[in-house]
């Protein structure tokens, strides 16, 4: 989905004209380039469109105004010092409520004449400064002063997009709760209060109801056909008896019409030991699948998990996955082995076949766990995160990090891999100590700056960034 980005350039008088007619030339270029859409004065609405007094500041806002639905985030660019009041009275008055980023062209040092002097460094420095005033939160560059058409400002505004899109789709996300989470599991409780004071909502749904309506389901049900060849489209499924791949058909049919009708984003399932025991399968495929789709799926009814596969997803635009934090990797501090029972999305396990879940076949007979899917994920870069209500202090809270999976050997069953992650015995530690959950969320991308910058500066969440180079990792 393309997005939509306002402009503010910002501009002083004394300053050549011409800095900034370049400035919206490069914006439109870049923008352009990256599919953004562009809502920005038009040039003779004020002096070549920019925001430099009272009068354009009402103007700016006005047009923010009428597209306030569409727009996802604000750049502010300063070719030269640019006035900093303007700047931050044109995001008062406009009343949106969204990331903004601040950048500002440098000088050439060969250029600081009256023709070509831009003084953006400083005026950078002053319009933040007014910015804090005004209480409005803000992004910065990589560099304290750099050109649009730069590839380090293309991967800021990147992360600027990730940033909007995350602040945006969890201002109002839908999760779905389906069951009540197993009892043994004290480590997924959250506070649902707190998650609607965020405007995050949940949808709870008694796993009675889901596994009565899957029973009038009849087996020459059109969607129940079309969802079987889905299914075994998706996975080796040749070892699946076919009662099992029916009751995994019609189970994937109620629960996609229930998040249809509700507009869910996520869902997080109770996805075990009732469902074994009263419906005699498992529902690792059918929540694989789902995430597979960007509709994000949680096991044991973690509905903060399930928004932390949400928040990756939206950052990076690709399947999220939800692993245990399992074992260690041999004698290799920064390596450990993630793992579940079996609904990672597909492409985590391009190897993928459905079989049964041994561990919980132990207890429930493995007859009854068909449905899990096995699989490795190959190596490759990795992003973790994890949201958590810490009710205690009446607070949502996050951590998130980066590595890499790697190709070490591995034997075992389910849905597995080994990370490497830099310094990993410390985050362990911050995870112990401050009583995160054993589930953490993974996605196979490289968004950790933008989940962070997303949480603490908009969301304003209190997350640790694991080997964050900006140091704030409290």
């Amino acid at each position: 989905m393309a997005m939509t980005i306002g402009v503010i350039i910002g501009n002083r008088d004394f300053f050549p004209d011409r800095l900034v007619s370049e400035a919206r030339r490069d914006v439109l270029a870049l923008f352009g380039q990256m599919g953004v859409e562009p809502v920005m004065l038009e040039e003779n609405e004020t002096k070549l469109g920019s925001v430099e007094t009272w009068e354009h500041a009402k103007r700016c806002a006005e047009l923010f105004r009428a597209h306030r639905e569409r727009i996802d985030g604000v750049l502010v660019t300063l070719p030269n010092f640019g006035d900093e009041k303007a700047v931050a009275e044109t995001l008062k008055l406009s009343g949106l409520e969204v990331p903004v980023l601040v950048q500002a062209y440098p000088d050439d040092l060969g250029q600081l004449g009256v023709e070509r002097r831009r003084d953006a460094f400083c005026g950078k420095i002053s319009v933040c400064n007014n910015l804090r005033q005004y209480g409005i939160p803000y992004t910065l560059t990589t560099l304290h002063t750099d050109r649009i058409l730069s590839d380090s400002f293309r991967t800021d505004l990147a992360d600027f997009l990730a940033v909007c899109r995350v602040v945006r789709g969890l201002r109002k996300a839908r999760i779905g709760a389906v069951g009540a989470r197993p009892g043994a599991f004290n480590t997924t409780r959250y506070s649902e209060k707190l998650l609607q004071a965020a405007g995050i909502s949940v949808s709870t749904l008694d796993l009675s109801e889901v596994l009565a309506e899957a029973a009038r389901v009849s087996d020459d049900d059109p969607r129940l056909r079309a969802k079987l060849e889905e299914i075994r489209a998706y996975a080796d499924a040749s070892g699946v008896p076919l009662e099992a791949l029916t009751r995994m058909g019609k189970l994937a049919v109620v629960l996609e019409d229930w998040m249809a009708r509700n507009d869910l984003d996520a869902t997080a399932l109770q996805c075990w030991s009732s469902l074994q025991k009263n419906y005699g399968v498992n529902c690792c495929t059918v929540m694989s699948m789902m995430s597979e789709r960007l509709l994000p799926s949680a096991c044991e009814v973690d509905v903060t998990g399930a928004l932390s596969m949400y928040a990756l997803q939206l950052a990076s635009g690709r399947p999220s996955a939800l692993v245990d934090w399992n074992n260690n990797y041999g004698g290799e501090q920064d390596k450990c082995v993630l793992f579940h029972c079996g609904n990672w999305a597909k492409s985590y396990l391009p190897d993928a076949t459905i079989g049964t879940a041994p561990i919980l076949g132990t207890t429930l007979g493995e007859q009854n766990t068909y449905g899990a899917l096995a699989g490795r994920t190959p190596a490759g870069p990795v992003t973790f995160a994890r949201i958590s209500t810490d009710d205690g202090a009446g607070r949502i809270r996050a951590y998130v990090a980066q590595g890499r999976l790697t190709d070490d050997p591995l034997t075992t069953f389910g849905s597995r891999a080994v990370a490497e992650v830099p310094r990993l015995q410390r985050l362990l530690r911050h995870i112990c100590r401050q009583g995160f959950e054993h589930h953490v969320a993974v996605n196979l991308s490289e968004c950790a700056r933008a989940l962070a910058e997303a949480f603490r500066t908009y969301l304003g969440w209190p997350t640790y960034w694991h080997e964050g180079e900006d140091g704030l990792q409290g």
